[in-house]
C-alpha cells in the first residue's frame, strides 16, 4: 500500500489546512492538495493527501472513508497513479476530416 490517498466528496469550502488537521488525527501529514478548477480557482471536490507511512495511510482510509466532514461523507481511499500515455493508433484520435476523398 502506498502512502498516497484520494479523498473524494470534499465540501468545495474546505481547505488545505482543515484537511491536514483531520488527517493528523492519523499521523504525519506529508503534503495536502485541493484540486481547483483551473478557471475559476474552485474546488472541485477532491483532494489527495500524503501521509507519513503506508500504516498512518491505511489508519485514515478506515477512520474517515464514509465518515462525514466538512458536511459531507468522504469518500478515502489509496491514491491511482494517473496512466500517462501517448496517443494510440486504435484511439481514432486526430479528428476532422479526409481532404484525400
Amino acid at each position: 500500500m502506498t502512502n498516497k490517498l484520494y479523498v473524494g466528496n470534499v465540501s468545495f469550502d474546505a481547505k488545505e489546512s482543515d484537511l491536514e488537521d483531520l488527517f493528523s488525527q492519523f499521523g504525519t501529514v506529508n503534503s495536502v492538495r485541493v484540486i481547483t478548477d483551473r478557471m475559476t480557482g474552485r474546488s472541485k471536490g477532491f483532494a489527495f493527501v500524503e501521509m507519513g507511512t503506508s500504516e498512518e495511510a491505511k489508519k485514515a482510509i478506515d477512520e474517515l472513508d464514509g465518515k462525514e466532514a466538512f458536511g459531507r461523507d468522504l469518500k478515502v481511499n489509496e491514491a491511482q497513479e494517473k496512466e500517462r500515455g501517448g496517443r494510440d493508433d486504435r484511439s481514432g484520435g486526430g479528428g476532422g476530416y479526409n481532404r484525400n476523398w
